[in-house]
């Protein structure tokens, strides 16, 4: 260190301390090191509350002239030539100074790679300059932040570095600053880029979900078999059907793989039937481009809502038609099949009999004089199309006439103790909804009687009969065996899921229209064929969704259906959680445009958006951990100890007993709201600990063990929220630099000390208020409505034998 020179300088602080990293710490870091090389004397001073405000955070003051540089390298310059340094040093140390302000100073003080390979490069100009320290003081003050964060293997890829670095740091002159220098700077850790090298997760509770292995039953596995009822494929599926079934099963099917079941969900479009018939005649195409079209659009829209099937396909195939058909084979051979003569309307002009949506007229009822011949959309009775009266044909408008038509009947009659007895035992077994039961109890007090499993159509399973070969079997016959027959499209070992009662239980999704198909004439049909089916565990049947204060209607415009989610530019993870939270299950739900914003910006925003981004922001602060997972107080967290942080443990890991009874009992919005209810906790939990700057420097140990705590509960949260918002479950993983994670028994900090995560970002964002008035209009349609709504009236005896329902 030199002698002291007869001048001094003062360093003013003004505003806050420079972070480390900046380029104003580097400056003075240069400053000190040149003072204590040259002799000169540091003084400090506070700034003067009355001065003028500066924006630097410091200034120098000469002593000799009181001139007031805001400049680190103009201060340097000043005391290396007032310390009568040499000339030819004078000017390697400006060359110095020249180099760091046109190479070095651009640089990104997170970009250490071409920070040592610049300084490597400059070693042998150091070592040119016998007073070394005059041209070092320059070089050290600038890399000192990159050199002194730098993690070993690549600092040992610049040895000379290194080894000029250790030097440096023996100096007398840079011993001597570096304590001044510490404590007038703010200490900024470099920000490890997160890796797979970094993560230090338990490995254990990983979970991934690849579509594209081909799921099978396994010995010794829990083999959950998951279906959604097939949508029918003559419109675009709308909110209600979104939640009635598929999303329904989809949160479902994701709770079962992250518990670890093996689980398979099968879904597709349901196809044949009066329906695509009369849909294809009004859109002037075939019914197959029909179905291919409208197929194509149900799964974009279940894309886009993120639906996780395993397999989604579609009932005009040929395993489809080569599976009915046996099915009906073996029914008819184990005497369980009737034919019976049947009066229909037949259309001389088109020379074919009607089926009933091919018949409009006027309701016996009402007298409503547009009813269809099925149901009139006025009183809601449910019709069969010979009791109309004046009824026409709706392919021709010519008026049809009475005919008698043969037709296959199942005896659902004879079938009646087989079905009950099933009925009693699985949902027992099963905890069957309290909906699902009523329905299908209404229908066995009022006694089955034989069902008509055929029509006179051209679209549909041929039945194989001689004299049948104009007709199909009826879509509700069929429907449900599309279950099997997707997925033996799927994989030719279907048998191993649908014929393996004692390994696999089945869990089925609908609206709760579709019940009595899946309680009483699916599990009739599967008795009647004598195999051994795999039939129904559990059954979820949804009530229904309206829209605002009436209906979802495509025809006039109203409400929200799949592809019009998308326009909104709304998230699917805000749209799931707004159904599924509202999710019908004991009773109908409403969709409110008012409620819809308000649940996104009051509880997805403020609960768990505030929550993971106030947490995640803290850990990745790089004045604080810089992303490095610290350790907690292993007493702290403790089983017994009386501290906050062992009490959020310890209420978590009811809640999460809470959220798996209920998810395991597929009660999904009790469900979802437990998880949301973890969130809650979680914020409490920072509100109570006070997690802030004041509580990281002044109590660290504490601190470290609400961040640890902490962020291993968002990693839990990531897990629970997964199947109800998939997307925002992976992007908090990503966040966290960990793999999606299974669903564990109890809480654990499976993220451990060291472990570093990834960058924060939001995971919601606010909606603004004025889009409720704007949606609103938009999906409101026409104010007019064809006819009053009334609701669905039970169905009847007469309506069993002789109503054509759709299982959709």
């Amino acid at each position: 260190m030199a002698e002291k020179l007869a001048t001094h300088i003062t360093v003013t602080r003004n505003l806050a301390a420079p972070a480390a990293n900046t380029s104003a710490a580097a400056g003075l870091l240069k400053i000190l090191t040149a003072a204590q090389a040259t002799g000169a004397e540091v003084q400090w001073s506070e700034v003067d509350a009355a001065a003028p405000k500066s924006k630097q955070p410091y200034w120098v003051t000469l002593c000799d002239t009181q001139t007031r540089l805001y400049d680190a390298n103009a201060v340097v310059r000043y005391l290396y030539k007032v310390g009568n340094l040499a000339l030819g040093d004078r000017l390697a140390v400006e060359q110095a100074l020249e180099w760091e302000e046109k190479t070095l100073s651009v640089m990104s003080a997170e970009d250490l790679g071409a920070i040592l390979a610049a300084g490597e490069s400059q070693i042998n100009v150091l070592s040119a300059h016998a007073p070394a320290t005059a041209v070092s003081t320059v070089f050290f003050g600038a890399l000192y932040y990159a050199l002194s964060n730098v993690k070993a293997p690549l600092f040992g890829k610049y040895p000379a570095l290194q080894q000029w670095y250790a030097q440096q740091l023996a100096n007398a002159a840079v011993e001597a600053a570096l304590p001044a220098f510490s404590a007038n700077v703010v200490k900024v850790l470099v920000r490890e880029e997160p890796s797979l090298d970094n993560r230090r997760v338990n490995t254990d509770i990983a979970f991934e979900f690849d579509p594209s292995k081909t799921v099978l039953p396994e010995t010794g596995a829990k083999n959950v078999l998951i279906t959604s009822a097939l949508p029918y494929v003559n419109n675009v599926p709308h909110l209600g059907n979104i939640i009635g079934s598929t999303l329904s099963a989809d949160v479902f099917a994701r709770y079962s793989r992250a518990r670890g079941h093996n689980t398979l969900y099968i879904c597709g479009t349901d196809e044949y039937g009066t329906a695509t018939e009369t849909k294809a005649l009004e859109d002037g195409v075939t019914c197959q481009e029909l179905c291919d079209k409208y197929h194509r659009i149900h799964k974009e829209v279940y894309d886009w809502f993120g639906l996780s099937f395993n397999y989604f396909g579609r009932t005009s195939t040929r395993k489809h038609t080569e599976i009915v058909q046996a099915i009906f084979a073996q029914c008819v051979k184990s005497g369980y099949v009737l034919e019976k003569e049947v009066p229909q309307l037949f259309c001389e002009q088109c020379s074919r009999f009607l089926a009933d949506r091919f018949v409009e007229g006027t309701c016996p009822k009402c007298a409503y004089d547009d009813a269809r011949g099925d149901q009139c959309d006025k009183c809601g009775t449910l019709l069969n199309a010979i009791e109309l009266i004046n009824p026409r044909c709706k392919l021709d408008n010519n008026q049809p006439v009475a005919r008698t038509s043969m037709h296959q009947f199942i005896d659902l009659e004879k079938l009646q103790p087989q079905c009950e007895a099933f009925v009693s035992k699985a949902s027992e077994e099963g905890k069957w909804s309290t909906n699902s039961l009523a329905i299908t109890h209404n229908w066995f007090k009022e006694g089955l009687e034989p069902r008509c499993i055929t029509r006179d159509l051209k679209w549909g399973v041929p039945v194989p009969l001689s004299g049948y070969e104009k007709k199909v079997f009826y879509v509700w016959f069929d429907a449900c065996i599309g279950y099997p027959s997707i997925t033996a499209n799927y994989t030719s070992d279907w048998e191993l899921w649908w014929k393996n009662p004692d390994n696999v239980a089945l869990y089925q999704f609908m609206g709760k229209d579709n019940v009595p198909f899946h309680t009483i004439v699916f599990p009739s049909t599967q008795i009647a064929s004598g195999d051994n089916w795999t039939q129904l565990h559990h059954i979820a049947a949804c009530e229904y969704l309206n829209y605002e204060s009436g209906k979802f209607s495509k025809s006039r415009g109203v409400g929200v259906f799949g592809n019009n989610a998308q326009d909104t530019g709304v998230p699917p993870d805000v749209w799931r959680y707004f159904l599924l939270s509202n999710r019908p299950e004991s009773a109908d739900a409403m969709f409110a445009w008012s409620d819809f914003v308000a649940r996104n910006n009051n509880e997805l925003l403020a609960n768990i958006g505030n929550f993971c981004n106030r947490v995640i922001k803290f850990l990745d602060a790089n004045t604080k951990y810089a992303g490095i997972l610290p350790a907690a107080d292993a007493a702290r967290i403790a089983a017994g100890a009386d501290t906050g942080d062992r009490r959020l443990i310890d209420d978590v890991n009811v809640l999460l007993a809470r959220y798996i009874e209920k998810m395991d009992g597929v009660h999904i919005k009790a469900g979802l709201r437990t998880a949301m209810e973890i969130s809650a906790r979680g914020n409490l939990y920072l509100q109570e600990s006070k997690l802030d700057n004041t509580l990281f420097s002044e109590s660290r140990a504490q601190c470290d063990t609400v961040v640890a705590v902490a962020t291993n509960l968002i990693y839990l949260l990531s897990a629970l929220l997964h199947p109800f918002m998939p997307a925002t479950a992976a992007n908090i993983s990503r966040q966290l630099n960990a793999p999606e994670r299974t669903i564990a028994d109890t809480f654990e900090l499976d993220l451990h000390a060291g472990h570093v995560i990834g960058s924060p970002d939001y995971l919601f964002t606010r909606i603004d208020e004025k889009k409720i008035s704007e949606w609103r209009a938009k999906f409101a349609g026409r104010q007019e409505e064809d006819v009053p709504s009334q609701p669905k009236k039970p169905k009847s005896k007469k309506s069993q034998s002789s109503k054509p329902d759709v299982a959709n």
